[in-house]
Formats: C-alpha cells, structure tokens, sequence
C-alpha cells in the first residue's frame, strides 16, 4: 500500500488587494521526496510556501499532513508538525547574535552554550560557514541566508522548505549541500526547494510543480526536461539569447591601487592592497563566497565608507577616495547594493518615491519634488522593466524579491551612468527577468559605460563578464579573461589559492640575489 503524501494541498486561493496570488493550487509532496517549485517571480511561489508555513492564511482550500486534515494557523504550529522554511526574505533580528537567533526556533531545554556547539557541529558538516557569535547586523545577505538554513537544519524537520537556498556557496560547497540534501530525502525528511536556476532543479529534484499567473501550470520529472522545455511550463517562452558582442574597452573608468581599509568591528574584513580597474565599455565580474570582503569594498567604493587613504579610489583619473556618495553620483557613479530591502529600497515607501532616493530629475532647485516627473519616472521604470505591481503608488515591500530587484536595478540603469557598480544583480530574479537584466548590463556596457558587477552567480559572470577578478580573505586575485577562466579555477581562486603576480616572483628573485650578495660581501671581508 503506497505511502500518504507528506503534504498535499487542494484547491489553494488567496487574493490580495491587487493580484490573485494563488488560483486553485493543488500540490502534493511525498515522504523522502525532493519536490521543486517553479515559477517567474510574482507566481505565486512565496505566498503558497507562506501558507504552507502558517505566516498566510488561504481564502479557499484544503491542507492535508500525513493524510489528516490540518489548518496550519501560524508558524510556531507548523514547526510542531516539523515544518521548517528558509526565507528569501530573512526573519532575523539584527540585534541579536546568529546562535541567539536561532535559539528562538529550537527547544528552549537547550541552553544557549549547547546551541552554539550544535551550530558550529552543523555548520562544518554541511559546509555553510557560520560565527554563532556574530551579531546579524554585521553579516552581509549571504552570511544571513546561511545562519537561516542552519536554523531550519537545526529543527530536525519533516518537511523542509528552502528559497534559493545556493546564492551564497561556492560551487563546490553546492554540491556538498546537494549530498546533505539526498541524505535527508533519504532518511524521510521531504523538501520543497525553489530556484531559479533550471540546472540545480534537474540535478536535485525528482518531481517539481510549476506556477504561472497563481495556477499550476504543470507536474513533471525535471529531469526528462531541457531547461527550454522548464522555462516555456514557466513564463511561455525561452528567455531571449543574450548578445555577448567583443568588448571595445576604453579609457580607465574606475581606477582602485594600493587600497587598504582596516575592518570597522571585530566581525568585519580588513581590506588588503586592493589593486584593479574597469575601463569604459567593459564588464569586471567580482566572484566569491560572501562575507570576504565585498560588502567592506561596495562600501569604500560607494563612499558608504570613507576611510579609504587618499588616492587609492579614483574616477576618471580624480580622487574620490573621500567624496560622498552624493558627489560621486553627480560625477557618474552610480550603486546597487546587495540589499534589496532596507538598503536599495524603503520597505514602506511607495515605488514612485523610492526613485528620488538617487534620481533627482524631478526635484527642482529649492528642493521641491515636482510629483508628476516623480510619478512619470517610475511608471517608466515599471514597463521599461517589466515589474509586476500595483502602480507607482505600490509600496516596496509588497512587491516580490525578484519584482523589487528589476524596479532597483533598472533605476540605476536608466539613468544612465558612466560607471555602474552592482552587487547581485539577479539574486532572486526568475530565468526571464534574469535575462533582461543581463541583457540591460550589456547594453550599457556597449553605450560606452564601465561596469563592476559583484555577484556570487558564477554562471552569470561568465555570461557577461569581459574580465574575471576574484575576492577571498580581502584580497584580490589577478583578473583573468573570461575565455581563459573556468568554474573549477575560479572556486579554487575562491579559497585564496591563486598564483602569485609575476612581479612578486621577480621581486622575491632579486631579494634572493641581494641576500646572497652581502653574504658574499661579508665572507670576503672575513
């Protein structure tokens, strides 16, 4: 007799304001079973694994656990039941410490000590790297997301729930999850697992659903579809081949020598002897596993951070290393930060007014905001872009992650800028949105436009990256041109282990040769 579904969800609708989020949504997930989520952003996916977790209640439908009826009224109630859910979104406290944070989902007869040694135990055997005593407020978003998978490893769950779960790993570190991952199939443990990346779903996945528009579109075995096949179930079409024409790089843009910045807390990276540049027409992809010393650099380079000695940050050839960032739009410079909420958007402003956080075109020279050019601006960036909401008047947060980031990166897209620096341009984003902001990277980079793209997507570097440079440890490896690069090299690089410069060896050379010179001074005096 074959085993009750795990979970299995009938007739699922919820309608918000604005959309019909979820429209009939039927799913079923077995015992042991690794079950893809599929959809462009603004499917659905969030608000049905919302639901599944308690924090949204359906306006229609049924859920069934292990066969019986249940109507999961919150979170704390699906933890009971062995749910756990890693966000896209976190739920962390930034005051808190990474172990206390977690401490608040497990059992509290374990002391807060014991909870930091299973966290170190866990960490290390699932390869996600985590201090249990760093308060969250100084991780950057990748270190976060592995405190929030660490979190719901902890719970020992029956049902496990993980939205994008590999942004912050390195390719190898990807497939060690995918190990631990299979071993927990293999031991009941089922797992409902959303990405965007179509080749990590027909690797790891036996069974996925796919979503467009709220309904269900489809149930296959990902692993008897391309990834043409997955992305017409998903958005009705392959996503547009990207134009990848040879760079025609120009004068030097950005130019960063000797750049040394020392960690603001004890938590952070020191910065050491940070040498590159990025010319006109050009696209310097930045690889590496978070938390080594890119969220330190974006803030130096962005004037977040203004320590940085005289003369180490220059564009187009004049210091900058101390301007604001103010002045450092007005000369060209314009940012994308890694964090979507908080940082590149105001959670409860309205779209239209989340423009005038860097563009000012509307607001005149006694520093009235004319509403209209506000209003008219955004709903450019709304179509231009392809985000999906409720008008300009829509506030930031309730859009989804991957509608949010196309609203953040087309604004600073748009206005168009001589150098672009921007971290994790599509993390979150679906494979069609992720296309055409890739393809919006190129074409400014054919305007004339210098670009440093900082991103933990090693496929998406290699698809518009001219020149690859990688950080670890706060240094910086050598660059290497794409077409000399390969995945294997760059997630060695990833560890630190790249070759030394030249002029190293040659000065460590003659360093010998004076040693050995005075040596034969000093025998011939004796």
């Amino acid at each position: 007799m074959a085993a009750a579904p795990r979970l299995e969800l009938v007739g699922i609708s919820k309608q918000y304001p604005a959309v019909r989020a979820n429209d009939q949504v039927a799913l079923k997930v077995l015992p042991g079973e690794i079950h893809a989520v599929l959809g462009e952003n603004g499917a659905g996916k969030s608000t049905l694994m919302k639901i599944i977790y308690g924090a949204v209640r359906p306006d229609e439908g049924q859920m069934h656990w292990d066969g019986a009826k249940v109507e999961i009224k919150n979170p704390q109630q699906a933890r009971a039941l062995g749910i756990s859910m890693v966000f896209q979104h976190f739920s962390l406290f930034d005051t808190l410490s990474a172990a206390e944070n977690v401490w608040l989902g497990l059992d509290k007869k374990l002391s807060l000590a014991e909870v930091v040694q299973r966290i170190a135990k866990v960490s290390k055997g699932y390869g996600l790297e985590v201090d249990p005593l760093r308060p969250v407020h100084s991780l950057s978003v990748g270190e976060r997301q592995r405190v929030e998978i660490v979190r719901a490893l902890l719970t020992d769950p029956k049902l496990l729930i993980l939205d994008e779960p590999t942004s912050v790993l390195t390719p190898q570190a990807v497939l060690e999850l995918f190990d631990t991952l299979r071993q927990l199939a293999a031991g009941g443990c089922s797992i409902l697992y959303i990405s965007h990346k179509l080749d990590e779903i027909r690797a790891l996945c036996s069974h996925c659903t796919v979503l467009r528009g709220g309904k269900v579109t489809g149930v296959v075995d990902p692993r008897t579809q391309s990834n043409a096949e997955l992305s017409r179930l998903m958005i009705g079409a392959e996503p547009p081949r990207l134009q990848h024409l040879k760079a025609r790089a120009g004068e030097v843009v950005l130019a960063v020598q000797a750049l040394s910045c020392p960690k603001l807390d004890q938590f952070g990276t020191t910065l050491e002897s940070i040498d590159f540049e990025v010319r006109a027409g050009e696209i310097v992809g930045m690889a590496g596993v978070s938390g080594n010393g890119q969220q330190e650099l974006m803030a130096v380079l962005s004037g977040e951070d203004r320590r940085a000695p005289s003369g180490s940050v220059r564009l187009f050839g004049q210091d900058i290393a101390r301007q604001s960032p103010r002045r450092r739009r007005r000369a060209g410079l314009h940012f994308v930060p890694e964090e979507r909420l908080g940082r590149g958007a105001v959670p409860q402003m309205s779209l239209a007014r989340n423009t005038l956080l860097t563009r000012t075109e509307a607001v005149g020279a006694a520093g009235w905001m004319h509403m209209r050019g506000v209003e008219l601006l955004a709903a450019r960036l709304i179509e231009r872009f392809d985000v999906r909401c409720g008008g300009t008047g829509a506030a930031a947060r309730s859009l989804s992650g991957g509608n949010l980031q196309k609203f953040i990166v087309g604004r600073e897209i748009d206005a168009q800028p001589k150098l672009l620096i921007v971290s994790q341009p599509t993390w979150g984003v679906d494979v069609g949105a992720a296309a055409l902001i890739r393809g919006e990277l190129l074409k400014l980079r054919d305007a004339g436009c210098a670009l440093l793209v900082v991103s933990e997507e090693l496929d998406e570097l290699f698809e518009i990256a001219d020149r690859l440079i990688v950080i670890a440890r706060g240094r910086l490896s050598p660059p290497i041109a794409r077409r000399d690069a390969s995945v294997e090299r760059l997630g060695e690089w990833m560890s630190g282990l790249w070759p030394q410069p030249a002029a190293g060896a040659a000065a460590a050379a003659a360093a010998a040769v004076a040693a050995e010179a005075t040596i034969g001074a000093r025998h011939a005096q004796a």
